[in-house]
């Protein structure tokens, strides 16, 4: 069977399990080829199908995520490492490193705060567009950590990125130019659907309203802050007037900036008036 045929019928498969039936067979046949999925798409006609894509295409209708059958996801610029171990990184979030470009401008951020940073994408992803900044990524789950020291120095990152175990800002010494926070914020009793299911439970889950998290980070910002410095937090997309009471409640201000589909995605976090 030729590749243009077996990636028809191999999107017919995942449709019922996938939003991006194409995409995902796409991806699954050029892993299994190991190359890129652009060189798929260019070289078709000269290509055979491996007789290890059924198996691939297997494991994705049972539910397995892409990233996870594949171990990666590009996110921003990055090709990230991704294990069961940490969240997915997702387009939504690229949100707030776009927040981040629109607020600093032609400035850099010298020191950049990320917390709870998984796979490290936000935070690798900010210093690939920042050559010139440092970080700092906190995590309280050592195997996420270890996923995000590998992609920083697989990424030529790892002198600019430093990991720590820690419980989000506490204890964090210094003040950052930029702190990202994409922190869990699903309540307990929210249905859920497709990849999202494979996703660490202790980075979705934040209690009955989703906002447990938010209550304990957004006390402890204002202490990070370097003076002119902002935050970008990713929030669900019901969440903004909760979200920022708590951060108003902490003496600072907010702006609210949507994502590409046009849903409420991050909060642009600055100290309020002394």
């Amino acid at each position: 069977m030729s590749v243009a045929q077996t990636l028809r019928d191999a999107a017919l498969l995942l449709s019922p399990v996938s939003d991006t039936p194409r995409l995902d067979a796409e991806l699954l046949l050029a892993h299994a080829l190991g190359m890129a999925r652009n060189d798929l798409l260019m070289r078709q006609q000269d290509l055979t199908v491996p007789d290890g894509f059924a198996a691939l295409l297997a494991r994705r209708r049972e539910g397995e995520p892409v990233a996870h059958i594949v171990g990666t996801r590009d996110f921003w610029t990055l090709t990230l490492r991704v294990t069961p171990d940490t969240l997915i990184p997702r387009p939504d979030s690229e949100t707030l490193i776009e927040a981040a470009i629109a607020y600093f401008g032609d400035r850099t951020p010298g020191r950049i705060l990320d917390l709870g940073t998984g796979s490290g994408a936000l935070l690798l992803a900010a210093l690939d567009q920042w050559p010139d900044a440092t970080g700092l990524g906190v995590d309280r789950s050592p195997a996420a950590l270890d996923v995000a020291r590998d992609n920083a120095m697989h990424l030529g990152l790892g002198q600019r990125a430093d990991f720590t175990l820690g419980d989000w800002g506490q204890g964090i010494g210094g003040r950052f130019d930029l702190i990202l926070c994409n922190p869990p914020y699903v309540a307990c009793d929210a249905p859920l659907m497709g990849d999202v299911l494979r996703d660490p439970p202790g980075a979705l889950f934040a209690g009955a309203d989703g906002l447990d998290d938010y209550r304990r980070i957004a006390p402890q910002i204002p202490a990070l802050f370097a003076p002119g410095g902002m935050a970008a937090v990713e929030i669900g997309h019901d969440q903004a007037a909760g979200v920022s009471a708590l951060l108003r409640n902490a003496g600072l201000t907010t702006s609210l900036r949507r994502d590409l589909a046009g849903r409420d995605r991050c909060l642009v976090v600055q100290a309020g008036p002394q």
